[in-house]
């Protein structure tokens, strides 16, 4: 007869590992922080464009304020 051995019953182990979870916050914290500092880019150009906009329209006026006393000088030089 064959000699029969008994074989250990065979076990199954589950490892469950969690992970991701603090990579995914360090990401979703990483995107709000560039969307505050692109907003606040964004609005500190457009402060720029509006204070050079505002200065030319300043520089416009008194070119053309300088020119009416040129033709007011003008004209009381020649009598007018």
């Amino acid at each position: 007869m064959a000699d029969y051995q008994e074989r250990p019953a065979t076990t199954t182990t589950v490892i469950e590992k969690r992970s991701g979870g603090g990579m995914t916050m360090a990401i979703l914290l990483l995107v709000v922080v560039v969307a505050v500092a692109a907003f606040f880019l964004v609005s500190s150009e457009s402060r720029k464009d509006n204070a050079v906009e505002s200065a030319a329209t300043q520089v416009g006026q008194a070119a053309s304020d300088v020119g009416d006393a040129a033709k007011d000088a003008a004209g009381s030089v020649k009598g007018e």
